[in-house]
């Protein structure tokens, strides 16, 4: 029997990376692509072309070959650090937009139907999310469009991007909208990191009996989605046959300082907060699970501490690795 074939672009990514492993475990043959290798470890990919989406000659080429599956992951992204200063605006917005926009239209000319996706809240509208207690993100609160960020008027634009050639040209699109991924061998310094990480990080690097900063006054909130969950949510929605949008994240919403707290009670350090003035994005966010429950019948489940557990362990690693 011939082995399927799926193609990951943006496999040199966090979510890349892991889902080209799974997908690897599954039987398929892959390929990835992106600008750069996985950070962290080496690439499970069969192929890896090395190379910039927003050029349309290389999506023709990518699409090639007997595709049965796209993973459309690759973005310009990175934490509140990038996305919310405003000062890479219109990268986000042209490069992300452009990747979308050959990929999809190279797809459709090569008759690959199949295409997963990743979209983000960051696409819901601002006014939902301003009470840090009481957040609304249902999927079908995203219109009238307000998000908070450039970033996320992109992913809005891109869905309806996938979802035209969908009705135009029988697209198979499947569009998740992710809810703050995270794990080991994600960003963990350097701006573009999320929070999570960030703070595994802070902890990590301070002593015990020290003190960390956490941006604004904590009390903005969040759900954070474990990567073996999310490339679980990945693979049954797009084997399925709903479209989305639907949103693949947490429902145990929690504050950053209470995040840091946990982080700093895994490390076993007692660790104090100084709140100070950084970007935000938006005061409160959580994942509303109970359309993916009524279409998949499932949802994401394991408790946000195990996997901050697992990623603390590999950040620290990472930490004392670097302080060598």
């Amino acid at each position: 029997m011939k082995k399927k074939i799926a193609l990951v672009c943006g496999a040199g990514g966090f979510i890349g990376s892991h889902l080209v492993r799974r997908l690897k475990q599954e039987g398929f043959w892959v390929r990835g692509v992106d600008l750069k290798y996985p950070e962290f470890s080496k690439t499970e990919a069969d192929e890896f072309i090395i190379g910039d989406l927003t050029d349309p000659g290389l999506c023709k080429l990518v699409v090639q070959g007997g595709i049965d599956e796209v993973y459309q992951l690759a973005a310009d992204m990175g934490g509140a650090g990038y996305i919310f200063t405003g000062a890479n605006d219109a990268n986000v917005m042209h490069n992300s937009a452009t990747i979308n926009l050959n990929i999809v239209d190279a797809m459709h000319k090569a008759g690959v139907k199949r295409v997963f996706y990743s979209s983000s809240a960051c696409m819901y509208p601002e006014h939902n999310q301003l009470d840090p207690d009481n957040p609304k993100c249902s999927e079908e609160s995203a219109y009238p469009a307000n998000p908070d960020s450039e970033y996320g008027w992109e992913k809005l634009f891109s869905e309806r991007l996938y979802l035209a050639y969908q009705r135009n040209h029988g697209i198979e699109a499947r569009v998740a909208r992710f809810h703050n991924i995270f794990g080991p061998e994600g960003t963990w310094r350097g701006g573009k990191e999320k929070s999570p990480a960030a703070l595994c990080r802070k902890v990590a690097e301070a002593t015990d009996g020290g003190s960390i900063e956490v941006w604004g006054d904590g009390k903005q909130t969040r759900s954070f989605l474990y990567i073996d969950e999310c490339v679980d949510g990945i693979l049954r929605l797009t084997r399925s046959d709903f479209s989305g949008p639907v949103n693949i994240g947490s429902d145990e919403m929690i504050s950053i300082n209470n995040l840091a707290k946990m982080v700093a009670d895994i490390s076993g350090k007692k660790i104090s907060i100084d709140n100070i003035p950084g970007p935000l994005g938006v005061r409160g966010r959580n994942s509303d699970n109970k359309l993916i429950k009524e279409k998949l019948n499932w949802a994401p489940s394991q408790p946000l501490r195990d996997g901050i557990a697992k990623t603390y362990a590999w950040i620290s690693e990472q930490v004392a690795k670097a302080a060598k």
